[in-house]
């Protein structure tokens, strides 16, 4: 195989971190000479990086090829295509658009569905030709906003897509179920802790879909999980269980709601404080979760469009951003400001109650804007909340009996506790942090009715092919393993996509102990090994052995002062255990170690 020497490998170690990196593995991938920024969220591979990502990609394409055909569209895509599906305009800032010469529109790919579809509309026309699974390894490119953590979030990466052509919904809970188990496999193979979630769909569409995350502190997805019966989901997937019905005789027995002076309360806490001095109540004291709040947005559509929108939480609650922008996209929610407030005189701050909001024609409300509400503000449950007068809220206001909203949204905070949406038992949610590596989507038809993807079935009618979607972060997993495969002196690789197998370090003066060294690489590289050899002259050995921890290579052999007594040492990178061989058996005893 390849010795790679680092007297002339293009190589450069940093002693410091760069002053952009937010987390470890951006740190010790730019340090250890893996990668370098060209610009905000776009890198250059270096030779030691190129071999790592090229690892990774040859684990991903070992699983894939066992139930998929691979092939490679273009980055530099036709804006055709993303028209029909409504993504052009969808995407909105998040793609990167360009014009040729001729004025003709174009987009640099970070995503093919609409490719995919085509490819096979082009070729397949015959429920006989189905199913079939088609996979690539392909750089995308989104404008993200705000590029950041190095490989994590980037504008431009590497990802495998693959999809999934079935002629029925039997045949896609077959082909996502294939996905799921070679995705098991991958992950596996590459050497980091991750979990199995439930997740949202989004603006891909269709039903069923999981992420795989990688478990890692500073992750920067939330997921919650159960101890009990091993329920987990992303935090914007959490559905929250609806509060049981209230009996019609207990409805019909609670008092009319009534307005009330609240002086001095411009805020959650303020108001319970307030109630429990001035009205407090028989069975306990009153808290925030008895209180609903509504939080007034705007939302901003890709087309230009905007249109306001009010969510009642329970007030001991905030609204997500995460989960809110996962209910609305492709719009974004934005703050209202003080202009659209004017705009909306039925609107009073501070004071806004349901009774002014709801779009519903039928119910004439004051200002027609939107109202969406929590599930846990269901028919019969009774909150405290604005009275839509400046100073005054209203107590006892009933869901169903006073106000009724334009439906429900899954937009509140998730918190530590909560009950389990699957069995509601044991001690509640308990959350954690971590990073997408995979996302999996029964699409079902969305991309395959827009594109008029249709075959003949068994008896000679046109049905629509039903779609999966399945994509893996090949660059990330490069930073996914880093962040969960290091220590304080830098990294340290899982075998299978380390960049080399030994890393051999020649401290010293003496001649002998190069030549050495130069032969047991050579030797090593015959046995089928990839090294890197320290061949410099003239750097310390405490320079030598900080970088070879640095790097991370799995395996480290240090040729110097044991020479004379005829002996080596091998170490482990990751357990910093080390023992002395004879030099005679070093190749051997390299390759046991390497070899399991």
């Amino acid at each position: 195989m390849t010795v790679l020497r680092m007297s002339s490998l293009f190589l450069r170690t940093l002693r410091e971190d760069p002053a952009d990196a937010e987390v470890p593995s951006h740190r010790l991938l730019v340090r250890a000479g893996y990668i370098r920024r060209v610009s905000p969220g776009i890198y250059t591979w270096l030779p030691l990086g190129l071999r790592v990502l090229r690892n990774v990609e040859r684990i991903v394409r070992e699983e894939m090829d066992q139930i998929s055909q691979e092939l490679l569209f273009p980055a530099l895509l036709p804006r055709e295509p993303f028209e029909a599906t409504g993504r052009w305009v969808e995407y909105g800032d998040n793609i990167f658009r360009l014009k040729d010469r001729k004025d003709g529109d174009y987009l640099l790919g970070p995503t093919h569905e609409e490719l995919f579809t085509l490819a096979v509309k082009d070729m397949f026309s015959s429920y006989k030709d189905l199913p079939v699974s088609l996979y690539q390894i392909q750089t995308k490119y989104r404008d993200e906003a705000r590029p950041r953590a190095g490989l994590l979030r980037g504008r431009e990466f590497v990802m495998k897509d693959s999809y999934s052509f079935d002629i029925d919904e039997a045949g896609l809970a077959k082909s996502y179920d294939a996905h799921r188990d070679a995705y098991i496999k991958i992950f596996d193979r590459l050497g980091f802790h991750y979990v199995i979630v439930q997740a949202m769909a989004g603006a891909m569409g269709g039903s069923k879909s999981e992420e795989f995350l990688a478990t890692a502190e500073n992750g920067e997805d939330t997921y919650v999980r159960c101890e009990d019966c091993g329920y987990a989901a992303n935090v914007e997937a959490v559905r929250v269980p609806a509060p049981a019905p209230v009996a019609a005789d207990v409805l019909a027995g609670m008092p009319p709601a009534q307005v009330i002076d609240t002086p001095g309360t411009p805020t959650i806490e303020s108001l319970v404080d307030f109630l429990n001095s001035a009205h407090p109540r028989v069975d306990r004291p009153w808290a925030a979760g008895d209180t609903l709040k509504n939080v007034v947005l705007m939302l901003s559509y890709p087309d230009g469009r905007r249109e306001p929108l009010v969510v009642g939480v329970p007030g001991d609650r905030e609204v997500d951003e995460k989960r809110l922008a996962a209910q609305v996209e492709p719009a974004v929610a934005v703050p209202f400001t003080d202009s659209e407030f004017a705009a909306y005189p039925g609107l009073v701050r501070g004071y806004i109650g349901p009774q002014a909001l709801g779009a519903d024609p039928e119910r004439a409300s004051a200002t027609g804007i939107r109202y969406l509400t929590d599930p846990r503000v269901s028919e019969g449950t009774a909150w405290v909340t604005g009275a839509n007068l400046n100073g005054k809220h209203v107590l006892g206001l009933v869901a169903g009996r006073d106000f009724s909203s334009d439906g429900t949204i899954e937009a509140a905070e998730v918190k530590v506790g909560d009950p389990c949406p699957s069995c509601g038992q044991g001690e509640g949610l308990q959350a954690a942090r971590g990073i997408e590596m995979g996302h999996i989507f029964q699409l079902g038809t969305k991309y395959a009715q827009a594109l008029d993807l249709k075959v003949l079935d068994e008896s000679g009618k046109l049905v629509t092919v039903v779609m999966g979607s399945y994509g893996v972060g090949v660059s990330r997993a490069v930073a996914c393993v880093a962040e969960g495969n290091h220590d304080e002196f830098g990294l340290c690789w899982p075998r299978e996509i380390s960049p080399a197998d030994v890393h051999i370090v020649a401290t010293g003066k003496d001649e002998e102990v190069f030549v050495a060294a130069e032969t047991l690489a050579r030797e090593l590289a015959d046995e089928g090994l990839d090294v890197v050899y320290d061949d410099r002259r003239g750097v310390s050995p405490g320079v030598k052995f900080k970088d070879s921890e640095l790097i991370g290579v799995p395996t480290i052999v240090v040729v110097g002062r044991g020479l004379a007594d005829g002996k080596v040492e091998i170490k482990d990178r990751r357990s910093g255990e080390r023992r002395e061989v004879a030099v005679g058996q070093a190749l051997a005893e390299v390759c046991r170690e390497v070899r399991g």
